[in-house]
């Protein structure tokens, strides 16, 4: 299963101001800026989605550092660091180890219309927020998908319905406990581990 999760503070460097994306479109983190990258002005980066194409092929990307109003930057190129879970990439415009350094801690970000092309039983976790939940032994409904949050492993924030407490639980996006997967019809079955709904 394929992942992945939607500043006015002038961006350092010689880059030109970016544009601000308009608010009406939705935007989807792919990433995390999280070191500079030897003198060149290349960073490293964290990934959270399992499309390498999103920091290798050159393009449109926005950056956003905390609550702030994404910025558009282009891509100039991109490649997995040997052996590590991270990519080096190359911003237009971002020339030295200063610049780069100013953007350690930005979201890297993408059109949220921009979907790679999945294989036959594949889906986007951005597809999953709103689906149903249910038991797959009883068939119960139990709550609907929040939110999705990346902590090593993928969770599913579920709010839980009025007769388990409205409560928010978080449930582990793995074959054993979320077997089945319904985005055209809506919904997905659990077999959760006893205790698990009671967390």
């Amino acid at each position: 299963m394929r992942s992945e999760q939607p500043s006015p503070e002038p961006l350092q460097g010689s880059v030109p101001p970016p544009e601000p994306f308009p608010p009406q479109e939705l935007l989807v983190v792919v990433g995390r800026l999280v070191a500079a990258q030897g003198l060149q002005g290349e960073l490293r980066l964290l990934p959270l989605s399992d499309f390498p194409e999103r920091f290798t092929r050159p393009g449109r990307r926005w950056l956003r550092r905390g609550g702030q109003p994404a910025r558009a930057v282009e891509l100039h190129s991109g490649r997995r660091l040997p052996g590590k879970e991270l990519f080096v990439i190359r911003l237009d415009g971002i020339d030295d180890r200063n610049a780069a350094e100013a953007l350690v801690g930005h979201e890297l970000l993408v059109d949220a219309s921009d979907r790679p092309r999945l294989a036959p039983g594949e889906f986007h976790l951005l597809d999953l927020v709103g689906l149903e939940v249910r038991l797959l032994d009883s068939g119960e409904v139990i709550g609907r998908v929040q939110d999705l949050i990346h902590a090593g492993n993928d969770l599913l924030e579920v709010a839980l319905g009025e007769e388990r407490g409205n409560r928010r639980i978080l449930i582990p996006f793995v074959m054993a406990i979320v077997p089945e997967v319904h985005v055209q019809e809506g919904w997905i079955g659990l077999t959760p581990p006893p205790g698990l709904l009671e967390l």
